[in-house]
């Protein structure tokens, strides 16, 4: 059996807690029962939620007796670092477990904990900026789902936790399995750790009705070649005057946003039609297939190829 054991502390997030759906219910898929689920806190007993809701839990013990350990996220994980009782256990822990993983700001947890030093992680991208600055030694990509660095595993928030137990239980027990277990839990689709944390038009909420008009012109014209002068011609703005405008109300440069856009335009088109990967690449602006898939693991770390195999799997 495969023990999976979770580490909760005070004001600990509950969506952490329901990863352990995915873990119960490739339970039932498998012909034998594969996982053994626990939680602990350092002292055992009743542990308080950020919800108000308490879980009781046991004392921890020996970190090797646990083959994976997931540190719960808090609520918020600026507020203080974790106790240096909870750092020592979880450096112990992450040097004995065959695996160790920091769902949502449990990322905080491991990187406190010295466990994230020289690796590629990931959090809430409300608070991966944070987590970049404290600790300048981790690689910190904001847009992804999750990273599995070696032994250690990062998610993003909420319910990219569920995304990477799924991929736990497909590393131990293989796609398929997976692909059933998130068919039981009604997971609209498995997502690869490599897909965006959020939308390209919400990351680029801008201030001021004429950049706003612009972007929603940009969205309805991404098959044409898009230069400065028609963005800026659409909003009847100088290039000039709509470059400087448009960087600093969005934090982009223009041709950094279009790209942007087109990369979820053709992400969706992918994952929700059956076009081609030539006929996508077309009708979202890019040059050619060839540039989309350049342009596919800059931005998500997978080619566009990866993305459909994982829909269509899915569907299965």
């Amino acid at each position: 059996m495969h023990r999976i054991c979770y580490l909760l502390t005070d004001n600990f997030q509950v969506m952490a807690v329901a990863t352990q759906a995915v873990f119960e219910f490739a339970n039932k898929v498998a012909v034998e029962p594969f996982y053994t689920i626990e939680t602990f806190s350092l002292e055992g007993g009743a542990v308080r939620s950020s919800l108000g809701m308490s879980i009781d839990t046991q004392p921890v013990q020996a970190p090797s007796l646990a083959d994976t350990w997931i540190i719960a996220g808090v609520d918020n994980p600026l507020d203080g670092p974790p106790s240096d009782e909870t750092l020592a256990f979880v450096r112990l822990a992450g040097t004995q477990a065959r695996r160790t993983a920091g769902i949502c700001t449990g990322g905080f947890t491991l990187a406190a904990a010295g466990l994230l030093e020289g690796r590629r992680a990931t959090t809430h991208w409300v608070y991966a900026p944070a987590l970049q600055r404290r600790f300048p030694d981790i690689t910190v990509e904001e847009d992804r789902i999750f990273i599995v660095d070696g032994s250690i595993w990062t998610s993003a928030g909420m319910t990219a936790g569920l995304d990477l137990a799924l991929g736990m239980v497909e590393k131990d027990l293989g796609s398929d399995l997976a692909r059933s277990v998130a068919r039981k839990l009604v997971m609209h689709q498995r997502r690869s750790g490599g897909q965006s944390q959020h939308s390209e038009m919400l990351d680029l909420s801008a201030k001021s009705d004429r950049i706003q008009n612009a972007l929603e012109y940009a969205r309805q014209h991404l098959a044409t070649p898009l230069k400065v002068e028609d963005l800026a011609d659409s909003v009847h703005m100088s290039p000039r005057q709509f470059t400087r405008v448009f960087t600093a109300e969005t934090g982009q440069s223009p041709a950094k946003a279009i790209e942007g856009l087109r990369l979820e335009a053709a992400r969706l088109m992918i994952e929700q039609s059956r076009h081609s990967l030539d006929v996508i690449a077309r009708e979202t602006g890019f040059r050619d297939r060839r540039h989309m898939r350049e342009v596919f693991i800059r931005g998500f770390g997978v080619p566009p190829q990866a993305v459909r195999r994982d829909v269509r799997s899915a569907a299965r």
